[in-house]
């Protein structure tokens, strides 16, 4: 990420604005993709775009467009300035360019949503920004890649030669957003109503959602990246007395389980417990055994889970958004092959290798069997169960999905090619 430049800067040369080749072998090329990402290139670590996108870049030219955000949480929140800061430092690289070929763009935006002033403001802005970078990088006519509700206003003011909406949480149930739950419904509406595919990238998104144009697209994992952990762990986890347990990820107010962290970090002082990710003011937890090591680089992870022995998902079992939730993190730890322990998550509870608790006792028992009883078979069982389910099949499975819609649709909105993974499984 380092080694990204701004359009502005002087190090881009006219050759970063031809067009992208064409590859005849590869199912979608030399398209443009405008993608509304969920999330922040900079400071979250990737998701399902990020990795499926940055396959595409190799083929096509692709604009990823940073979140915005379903509004900030109330001024009253502990996190508030904090992620001001956080997004202000996003705004102040604006539009690069990273080595994995594609442009990583953070529009200025005013993040309040609820009010029908700030919207239209908040339309104003955004498109006379994308229409200015689209006109930069030769983007025309392009696929528009739709994750984050809050784009529902501006999508078709772009020219979209196709419009793809991705549902990867149960929106109008994020504690974190100020936002009312009516004006995130009625922008998840109006998009599901015009696009083309409805993505979801949950089973309990997916299965409750209407069949009319939903597809399936499960999460998928690094797997080499994660299946060959280096030798030494870095020094910060490698002073940590053992046994382990590791959590990889942000320690969100309303997606952990407190009280369960802190009871068993009672009952069981010789365990320690490991937090790699960034951590919500609003979580207020310590104990001599609880370790909070802040967010480290995705690239630098596998160094971090070589010391890990057990791999937890302590959830909130009581919260809606989270029992939505698909956790690419889950498939993460499965790939290392060490024992995982999680809450029970819909989207894992017939999973190989994966072992549910329901309660403290249960976690407490799940752990110490796994510390005492695991065996090399245990692992391989665990790895097989993602070992082909990786973001290069996800990738070229977006890249046929994308492909077979474009070459079906038609001004008919009413006539666009209902696509769903089942369907295709029956084809």
């Amino acid at each position: 990420m380092n080694s990204a430049h701004s359009v502005l800067g002087t190090g881009t040369t006219e050759s970063e604005f031809a067009a992208v080749p064409q590859s005849p072998a590869y199912p979608l090329s030399g398209e443009s993709i405008v993608c509304f990402a969920g999330e922040d290139w900079w400071y979250h670590h990737p998701h399902s775009k990020n990795h499926i996108l940055k396959r595409l870049a190799g083929h096509n030219r692709v604009l990823f467009v940073n979140s915005i955000s379903m509004g900030l949480p109330s001024i009253s929140s502990p996190d508030f300035f904090q992620k001001i800061r956080r997004k202000l430092r996003s705004y102040l690289r604006w539009l690069r360019k990273v080595p994995e070929g594609l442009w990583v763009m953070t529009p200025i935006n005013v993040p309040l949503y609820g009010s029908p002033v700030a919207r239209a403001l908040n339309r104003l802005l955004l498109i006379a920004q994308l229409r200015l970078v689209m006109l930069l990088l030769n983007l025309r006519n392009p696929i528009v890649w739709v994750a984050m509700p809050t784009a529902a206003d501006i999508v078709s003011s772009l020219g979209a030669k196709l419009l793809v909406y991705q549902v990867s949480d149960k929106y109008d149930f994020n504690e974190d957003s100020a936002l009312s739950r009516d004006v995130i419904r009625d922008m998840d509406a109006r998009l599901k109503q015009h696009a083309a595919v409805v993505m979801y990238s949950g089973r309990k998104l997916y299965e409750e959602a209407e069949p009319r144009h939903r597809y399936f697209l499960e999460q998928a994992v690094d797997y080499e990246r994660f299946a060959n952990l280096p030798l030494e762990a870095p020094p910060d986890i490698a002073v940590i007395p053992r046994p382990v347990l590791g959590y990889v990820g942000g320690v969100d107010w309303y997606t952990m389980d407190v009280p369960l962290i802190e009871q068993v970090a009672r009952l069981r002082p010789d365990w320690h417990w490991v937090f790699i990710g960034s951590k919500s003011n609003v979580v207020q937890v310590s104990a001599p055994n609880i370790h909070f090591l802040g967010p480290k680089p995705y690239s630098e992870l596998p160094r971090y889970y070589r010391h890990i022995d057990v791999c937890v998902l302590p959830w909130n079992q009581h919260n809606v958004f989270t029992s939505y939730g698909s956790a690419i993190k889950v498939k993460e730890y499965l790939a290392t092959g060490k024992p995982v322990v999680i809450s029970p998550l819909y989207e894992y509870l017939n999973m190989p290798g994966v072992k549910i608790y329901r309660s403290i006792d249960e976690f407490i028992a799940l752990v110490a069997e796994a510390l005492a009883c695991d065996t090399p078979s245990d692992r391989q069982l665990r790895q097989e169960a993602v070992q082909h389910c990786t973001w290069d099949v996800r990738a070229r499975e977006v890249a046929n999905l994308f492909r077979r819609l474009l070459d079906g649709q038609s001004t008919d909105k009413a006539s666009s090619p209902l696509i769903s993974r089942a369907h295709m499984k029956g084809a």
